[in-house]
């Protein structure tokens, strides 16, 4: 079911980020700011529909594109993260691209994109302390 799709993504990203200490990775300050941004954005935009639809389809495409890039990161061979993290981000990844248009179509809320979103941020504020 959606539901139980979504909290297993949600798991995924509290799991992906928030056992990564030992784990670092130059960018991680980069990668929380996109993503706190594009959560803004969301957020701002969602609260304000129907009117701010053009912004919250706006801010769904960029944040679609901040996870390609982190999908696509995860991929690369020279990524020293573990391979398991790398998987459940991946996944992640996927969940948002097949999420986001369900939400678009008013089938399915914002919070579960903001949920994982703002789950991998915590997790890239522990892994800084490590």
């Amino acid at each position: 079911s959606r539901k139980d799709t979504t909290v297993n993504a949600l798991l995924q990203a509290q799991q992906a980020y928030g056992s990564t200490k030992s784990a670092t990775r130059t960018g991680r300050e980069t990668e929380a700011q996109l993503l706190q941004g594009v959560v803004s954005q969301m957020t701002t935009a969602a609260a304000n529909l129907p009117a701010s639809f053009p912004h919250l389809a706006a801010a769904i495409h960029r944040n679609r594109q901040i996870w390609v890039h982190l999908a696509t990161s995860v991929a690369d061979a020279d990524n020293t993260l573990p391979n398991d993290l790398k998987a459940r981000l991946f996944y992640l990844a996927r969940f948002v691209d097949q999420f986001s248009p369900q939400v678009l179509r008013g089938e399915a809320e914002i919070g579960p994109l903001v949920d994982v979103n703002v789950a991998v941020i915590r997790g890239l504020a522990d892994g800084r302390d490590g």
